[in-house]
């Protein structure tokens, strides 16, 4: 996959953890990544850890002067050949679904006219609740792609579907889709 990049975004969530290892397997299989990391993504992980992990940057301010100058959230999401959202919250996907952007990962979202892959993460009951559902259905109509979630033991103790997947069946999405649009 050399010569193939994407954009990961990174939401809030426990799940964020797991964004980190997703990091180091794409770079163990040749693929280049830069980072958006959310305000609430930070609480989870820091851009320091990011950073070091990709090689990159961690961009996480919509005004940054320094990023912005040059219209930054263009330039990270046009750059790339796939934007990945890795956790994929309720709140990102709900956003990206009605087109709102007041946020970096958001305004990236919608100037993207790259393929997008979604890994939602995030509580049953709120993977199970109407409006994630319908968001779910307007993303995949709009060519969004999902990955998972997952079933299984959730932070919060609950169990059913919303666990991030793990990230090696990501980075194997990640390449799947990556294949598909350079072929």
């Amino acid at each position: 996959m050399a010569d193939t990049s994407v954009l990961l975004i990174i939401g809030g969530g426990i799940a964020a953890y797991k964004s980190l290892e997703l990091i180091r397997e794409l770079k163990r299989r040749g693929i280049g990544v830069r980072c958006i990391l959310t305000r609430a993504g930070e609480q989870f992980v820091t851009p320091l850890s990011v950073a070091a992990l990709s090689g990159e940057k961690a961009y996480t301010d919509l005004f940054s002067l320094t990023d912005e100058v040059e219209m930054g959230h263009i330039e990270l999401s046009r750059s790339a050949d796939l934007v990945v959202v890795a956790p994929a919250t309720a709140n990102l996907m709900g956003k990206c679904a009605n087109g709102l952007a007041d946020d970096l990962a958001s305004t990236a979202l919608l100037a993207t006219d790259k393929p997008v892959l979604m890994a939602p993460a995030m509580n049953v009951r709120m993977w199970e609740h109407a409006a994630v559902r319908r968001n779910a259905a307007t993303l995949k109509a709009d060519g969004v792609e999902l990955i998972g979630p997952d079933e299984g033991e959730m932070a919060c103790g609950e169990f059913g579907p919303g666990r991030m997947a793990e990230p090696a069946a990501i980075a194997d999405a990640i390449e799947g889709r990556l294949s598909r649009t350079s072929a």
